[in-house]
């Protein structure tokens, strides 16, 4: 299969490399330091003491790569008005686009799914509708990544933890081209499940890592400190039950309490979250992502979100001062 990655960062590397190995033809859209190492090196995975380095064809231009069989979007939520602006060339008429984002993203209510959201726009996420027209709704298969990754330099992707990936359509068919989307990923040694509704998935990834993700980038802590905060933990859970209300809403409930999740949460030791790396990194935050479309979700769906209105609006406060949001 002919592959394109347009964000050869952590978890966009780690995917190319696998798939590559496992015979696709990778293409990577990439530019500055990172265009310059996957021309000389190509694409580089450290796990443990193995290190595979696999041949890609990288430019700066998508046009110069041609249209694709499948690309894979791992950008972050505020990168997505850029890619728009240049994905053009890559998208032929059975072009699959895999989303391997965090948050809410722009399909999430297309293709039925909703109740009393069903079909509305998002403008937290896609103001105007210019996502959905530059990539409509017909290419997308939804993703979930459960794998922990970082880069420890351009080109250079390091494997910590986790093997999972959620894929399905929007519209929760099990379409031929989702089944094989599916086998080519177990085929890439990717523990990957074909889901009957992608967006639930996303919903509980969400429900664990929208409040801890700005949290920590208010305070700068890890994720065990924050838990172990009775008074912030508290506050979160808060957050976590307004969720909840608005996951029984739209059509996906979650069973769990939010004690449930952090235990999930606690599990993985103390990290520093994908949020507090982009701000030590000087990089824009995908606040709106992860708590704006909460915001609005709960606004469709007649949810009061007090607590989700305060945590954004400290956040999205502190990442204006820093000029990243």
């Amino acid at each position: 299969m002919k592959v394109c990655i347009y964000g050869a960062g952590a978890i966009g590397g780690w995917l190319g490399n696998k798939l590559a190995q496992a015979g696709c033809e990778i293409d990577v859209v990439a530019r500055g330091a990172t265009l310059a190492a996957l021309q000389r090196d190509g694409l580089v995975l450290v796990s443990g003491d193995k290190r595979t380095a696999v041949p890609v064809r990288a430019s700066d231009d998508p046009a110069a790569l041609g249209v694709q069989q499948l690309v894979v979007i791992a950008v972050k939520a505020p990168a997505l008005p850029s890619v728009i602006e240049r994905i053009a060339p890559l998208l032929g008429p059975d072009t699959i686009v895999l989303t391997a984002m965090n948050g809410v993203p722009w399909w999430f209510l297309q293709g039925g799914f909703g109740g009393p959201a069903a079909g509305r726009p998002l403008d937290a996420i896609d103001p105007g509708g210019r996502i959905d027209a530059a990539i409509p709704a017909r290419h997308v298969i939804g993703g979930v990544v459960h794998v922990s990754c970082s880069l420890d330099g351009p080109g250079v992707v390091r494997h910590h933890f986790g093997n999972g990936l959620i894929i399905g359509e929007p519209s929760g068919e099990a379409t031929p081209r989702a089944e094989a989307l599916c086998k080519l990923l177990q085929g890439a040694g990717i523990d990957t499940k074909l889901s009957p509704q992608i967006q639930k998935d996303v919903w509980y990834k969400l429900w664990g890592n929208m409040t801890v993700n700005p949290i920590s980038m208010l305070t700068g802590a890890t994720t065990d400190l924050i838990l172990n905060d009775d008074l912030v933990r508290g506050f979160i859970s808060t957050i976590m039950l307004e969720a909840k209300q608005i996951g029984e809403r739209i059509g996906v409930p979650i069973a769990e309490s939010p004690e449930d999740r952090h235990a999930v949460t606690r599990k993985l030791g103390a990290f520093r979250t994908s949020m507090l790396q982009d701000v030590e990194a000087g990089r824009a935050v995908e606040l709106d992502a992860l708590v704006s479309a909460v915001r609005e979700l709960g606004t469709l769906a007649g949810v009061a979100t007090p607590f989700t209105d305060a945590l954004l609006g400290l956040a999205r406060l502190r990442a204006r001062q820093l000029k990243l949001y």
